[in-house]
């Protein structure tokens, strides 16, 4: 048997998977078995480290797809930070102290102050729950759901410009791929929002818990004063809380940026530059209000003037830059071969402006031949509603080669909504050359004999031909078929009356 290829890379991600199924089960262990402090101060600096690279690396996407798997690295990040609470809760109970790193956070981060880190670890919560967890969560939410929306349309302009012949069918593929891969995504964000908003509701109530539990432990096993256990234990708690919510509001802040970069075409610090730094005229009026807030009496004067004088020069140099840009565009529209020179005076020469028609002439193609359809007949050309219409074009195109030998440009197929909703004309070099109308849901039936009104239903006329027809309900179709009455649906309609276009016109293609 043939042994299949497998690429090997580095060596940091050949032993990718196994490095995280033994991390998956470390994670499980921990709940289970107590860890050392010296092991638990080392996991808790890596959970540190590992939520600022959760969130620098979400700087530097230009797509959500660059970064496919966030949301199953919020799901393992989350029970990884679990199982630290868990174990950190396990040693401030057993032994009173957790290791230097919660250590340190209880006692030099608030000053060792149990008061002040409560209030810090609650404004915390706080933040990171009601403001950027549930912010997250609704853009996630309204996400997912536009991108489901969207798909139908997104898949039908792939499929046009297919048909155009503006892209092959691989590039179709990998459009299609990634409209598929992006509404995943955006669904499984939906759900991983609610793992860091559960996470920050834990989080809590875990330290509630804790300080409850040191209270009984110090006072009721170990004998303590109630000042004394409230002092000890709950500045442990207090730091482990701090602890694991400074790396649970990067996660979170990492899951706001991810899910709001929709439009970014570079990193996310060029993004922002570029948007705020693109007009220099507010630079200029905030650097103005910043002067008048100096020189209100009992403001402090330096720091809004020093403000004042930074936004006055960021103005200034995105102000020059703007004008050297433009300058150069002008200079180089004005010598440019095709640029139109005026006969008169010396230096009396005008170059094209950007918005001039010869700019625009290009932009004048027209298809050599196209499809306008109403809205109601767009289920025809969707393959997501099961319409087969662009596999029928292709096979027309591919009959007339072989019957004709002529080679039929591609064949643009759009809607038009000041069209009727179930009307459709045919263009050929955006000239009108047919038009018809179709019924969805029902069936076009012709008899030989045209004085025949024995059938119930829509009078009307055959566009192809220009014979008398009728459009029948499917109900009565197997019934006009046995009284000999030519039946056919709504997509041969428009193919028949294609082909003969073709025919008629092919000269003009």
């Amino acid at each position: 048997m043939a042994e299949t290829a497998v690429p090997v890379g580095n060596s940091v991600t050949r032993f990718a998977d196994v490095g995280l199924a033994i991390l998956l089960v470390v994670i499980v262990v921990m709940m289970i078995i107590p860890v050392p402090t010296g092991m638990l101060d080392v996991l808790l600096a890596a959970n540190i480290s590992f939520g600022v690279v959760m969130l620098l690396t979400t700087f530097y996407v230009t797509s959500a797809l660059d970064i496919a798997a966030f949301p199953s690295i919020i799901l393992v990040v989350t029970l990884f930070r679990l199982s630290l609470n868990i174990s950190t809760t396990r040693q401030i109970l057993l032994n009173g102290y957790a290791g230097e790193v919660v250590g340190a956070f209880g006692s030099f981060v608030v000053g060792g102050n149990y008061v002040v880190g409560g209030v810090v670890f609650l404004i915390l919560v706080i933040i990171n729950f009601m403001v950027i967890t549930k912010g997250s969560e609704r853009v996630a939410e309204v996400a997912a759901r536009f991108t489901l929306d969207a798909m139908p349309g997104k898949q039908m302009a792939i499929d046009a410009d297919l048909n155009a012949g503006t892209i092959d069918e691989a590039e179709a593929r990998t459009r299609r791929s990634n409209i598929q891969r992006e509404a995943d995504f955006y669904g499984a964000m939906d759900g991983a929002s609610k793992f860091v908003k559960g996470d920050a509701t834990a989080g809590l109530i875990i330290t509630i818990i804790n300080i409850l539990g040191g209270l009984a432990i110090g006072v009721l096993q170990r004998g303590m004063e109630v000042g004394a256990a409230a002092q000890a234990y709950s500045l442990l708690t207090v730091g482990d809380g701090l602890v694991s919510q400074v790396p649970a509001l990067l996660c979170s802040t990492a899951t706001g940026i991810i899910v709001t970069r929709s439009a970014g075409e570079h990193n996310l610090g060029m993004d922002i530059l570029s948007s705020l730094a693109a007009n220099h005229r507010p630079l200029f009026i905030t650097s103005g209000t910043l002067f008048a807030m100096a020189l209100v009496p009992g403001m402090p004067r330096v720091p809004f003037a020093l403000l004042g004088v930074l936004m006055a020069v960021l103005a200034r140099s995105i102000y020059r830059e703007s004008e050297v840009q433009r300058s150069g565009v002008e200079r180089a529209q004005r010598h440019s071969p095709g640029a139109p020179q005026s006969q008169g005076a010396p230096g009396a020469q005008a170059a094209a402006a950007p918005g001039s028609p010869e700019n625009v002439l290009p932009l004048l193609t027209v298809d050599p031949m196209e499809v306008e359809i109403g809205y109601a007949l767009i289920s025809m050309v969707d393959p997501g509603q099961g319409g087969d219409m662009l596999d029928r074009i292709g096979t027309i195109r591919r009959q007339m080669a072989m019957d004709l030998g002529l080679v039929v440009p591609p064949i643009r197929i759009r809607d038009n909504i000041q069209l009727k909703p179930t009307e459709y004309v045919i263009r050929v070099k955006g000239a009108e050359v047919g038009r018809g109308e179709l019924l969805p849901d029902h069936y076009l039936s012709m008899s030989v004999d045209q004085n025949d009104d024995t059938l119930v239903g829509i009078p009307t006329t055959e566009p192809s031909f220009g014979l008398p027809a009728v459009w029948i309900s499917p109900e009565v179709r197997d019934q006009a078929e046995a009284m000999g009455y030519t039946v056919v649906d709504c997509p041969s309609v428009l193919a028949t009356h294609l082909s003969e276009v073709i025919k008629r016109y092919g000269s003009d293609l």
